[in-house]
């Protein structure tokens, strides 16, 4: 069955839906695409942290703000392996590497990246990577090596881009996804709520992701973490009831795609947890930290999963690679 073709407008009448209607209406949406109640889970590292030279508003890693966040070298092949074990005997199936890069270079710390990869992918775990931008050629050695996705957000619509960053465009973004899925890899791409854009915003970012072909096979949904130091430190809190909305509206508009609820988790309660796994969310990162900034703990995560009736989906459970047209 053909992908629908959304227009902005659709889509802002979607996410204007009264909350009550447009949560019953994901869910039977979900329904429809996916297992109910298996949520994938994956363990997030920061396996370069820091020094970034973008100015991403949001990112307490770029050099340019003062922030808590110290500087380190990329990690070592021993320490990242070690932590994907942890991050199994968790219960996640997928281990994502994210480095504080603008974009990768072809030089001896990217061949410590593909021996990650190729180290986390014997171990039968999915490995996603998010790297900043990547060349075609740079993404075909990711895929070699064992990279099942590659991370790469556009955080907003695009009109509201440039108020949040300036050191890189919107086409920038959508050339390096383009990049990843010549190589043949899996597209994980969504944006961040909560960094003061307008409603119009949303929509225009989920519209951006919904045009995409193939559409990404994951969609991270993001609340604002501020973070002191950076321009958005005094922005408020994100309501649960805008991340159930923004979640559900996801759903709807690509309904095969994973819909991971990311960042910001920490603040949410469990109920409000589980109206997001309600409206569509089947994914979590799960882990102490979130690169940077703090995640709730595997353990509490299991017990949550206990008490809501989810179960971790197995690594590889879907046909690798497979594109959704």
């Amino acid at each position: 069955m053909a992908i629908k073709d959304w227009t902005k407008q659709e889509i802002l009448d979607v996410y204007n839906t009264p909350l009550m209607e447009l949560l019953y209406r994901a869910a039977e949406v979900h329904k429809q695409h996916h297992k109910v109640g298996e949520v994938q889970v994956s363990s997030l590292l920061s396996i370069k942290t820091g020094g970034c030279p973008e100015d991403c508003a949001y990112c307490p890693q770029a050099a340019r703000y003062h922030t808590e966040v110290k500087v380190h070298k990329l990690m070592s092949v021993p320490e990242v392996t070690a932590a994907a074990d942890n991050a199994k005997a968790g219960g996640a199936s997928r281990m994502c590497l994210g480095a504080a890069w603008r974009e990768v270079r072809d030089n001896r710390d990217f061949d410590t990246v593909l021996d990650m990869v190729k180290t986390i992918n014997s171990k039968g775990m999915e490995v996603c990577a998010t790297l900043g931008m990547v060349t075609e050629e740079q993404a075909r050695k990711l895929a070699d090596a064992g990279l099942y996705a590659y991370n790469h957000n556009i955080d907003t619509s695009e009109e509201n881009y440039n108020n949040i960053i300036s050191t890189r465009n919107y086409d920038d973004r959508l050339n390096t996804i383009n990049n990843v899925r010549k190589a043949g890899l899996t597209v994980c791409s969504g944006g961040i709520i909560g960094m003061g854009e307008k409603t119009e915003d949303r929509v225009g970012m989920l519209h951006t992701l919904s045009i995409l072909r193939p559409q990404p096979e994951s969609v991270p949904i993001n609340a604002l973490v501020a973070v002191e130091g950076t321009p958005m430190e005094d922005q408020p809190p994100v309501p649960i009831w805008d991340m159930v909305r923004m979640i559900a509206t996801t759903r709807i508009v690509l309904p095969k795609t994973a819909v991971r609820l990311s960042a910001g988790r920490l603040s949410m309660s469990m109920e409000g947890q589980a109206l997001c796994f309600m409206a569509g969310a089947n994914s979590i990162f799960a882990g102490e930290k979130l690169l940077t900034t703090p995640n709730p703990l595997y353990n509490q995560d299991m017990e949550m999963f206990d008490i809501l009736g989810l179960s971790p989906k197995k690594a590889f459970a879907d046909k690798p690679k497979e594109a959704l047209v």
